[in-house]
């Protein structure tokens, strides 16, 4: 049972962490710092995702030193999408931010977020106008990014992450959502309400390296295609049709050579086939993937499995 002296927390803020060890202790400070000079409430929830460094006992040490530290730990690294969801569903704060724990997202601009918010908007996100990660990998994010932007039937702001500030009623909208495959700052947009961006820095990593390698990135990027947008399956139907349209002016092309010239005997046909079969077979192949991904994120509707398993909690 909660203690009745214990004042209701008014911010709450998510932290993701997957082998952090390196970062957690500064993350703390400043985020402490930072939260300090508000003068609210506020409640630091770290959500371990399956870390097999020093990170499960470094949280636990900073929940002995501080009660508003509190910890979910995970049987296992189910990712960072998740680690945010369970985040969501614990939290109690009036507004609620959510943040990576490497320290790409500062703490100190958490004031002007909340801020914001507190003016009367529902969700407050980050847009990044700079990234300190290598010239690949930014234009990778910028063409997802628009890539997504030209396909989605939700409108997903470019540049944004998952670093936001959001009000009650967005966190208990989105915690009733029940998918698995869960890409949140999709999900954030598509729930509504009064949203705004605000523009800041992202810096580079506090220590360690990258969490999310080339893998990851692409099922991100895969949950976020085919969760918001129906394009590719269309762009089967368009395919298709360009695929028929080929078959017919080919055999309109061959009817012609074998009635009307005297060449048709001279022409072998075998590359002409050749090219044929590999062009609808690649097709076809093409097609049975995208139908297998959405098929895949049904077959996981369809399971019904948790999205995560909690091995402990610390401070609820």
């Amino acid at each position: 049972m909660r203690n009745p002296l214990v004042k209701k927390p008014y911010y709450s803020l998510i932290l993701p962490a997957y082998n952090e060890e390196q970062s957690i202790q500064e993350t703390y400070l400043r985020l402490k710092d930072t939260m300090d000079q508000l003068a609210r409430p506020y409640e630091i929830i770290f959500v371990n995702d399956g870390s097999h460094d020093m990170t499960h006992q470094l949280l636990n040490s900073l929940h002995e030193l501080d009660s508003h530290v509190k910890v979910i730990h995970f049987s296992r690294n189910f990712g960072h999408q998740t680690a945010v969801t369970a985040g969501m569903a614990k939290c109690t704060g009036d507004y609620v931010a959510v943040l990576d724990a490497d320290l790409q997202d500062p703490p100190e601009v958490l004031g002007a977020f909340f801020e914001k918010a507190e003016s009367g908007y529902d969700v407050v996100y980050a847009v990044r106008t700079k990234r300190k990660e290598h010239l690949p990998k930014r234009l990778g994010y910028a063409l997802f990014y628009r890539f997504l932007a030209s396909i989605s039937q939700t409108q997903i702001p470019l540049d944004s992450g998952d670093f936001c500030v959001m009000s009650r009623r967005v966190v208990v909208a989105l915690n009733a959502l029940p998918e698995r495959n869960r890409f949140v700052r999709g999900l954030r947009s598509w729930v509504g309400y009064r949203q705004i961006g605000l523009e800041y820095e992202r810096a580079g990593r506090y220590a360690g390296e990258s969490k999310y390698p080339f893998a990851k990135l692409l099922k991100l990027a895969f949950d976020g295609i085919f969760s918001f947008s129906y394009v590719p399956l269309q762009l089967i139907s368009v395919l298709g049709s360009v695929g028929m349209m080929a078959a017919v002016i080919g055999s309109v092309w061959a009817f012609y050579q074998r009635f009307f010239t005297p060449n048709y005997n001279a022409v072998p046909g075998f590359a002409t086939t050749v090219i044929l079969v590999m062009f609808i077979g690649g097709l076809q192949l093409f097609s049975l993937g995208i139908v297998g991904e959405y098929m895949r994120r049904m077959y996981d509707e369809i399971k019904a499995r948790p999205q995560y398993i909690i091995e402990s909690e610390v401070g609820f």
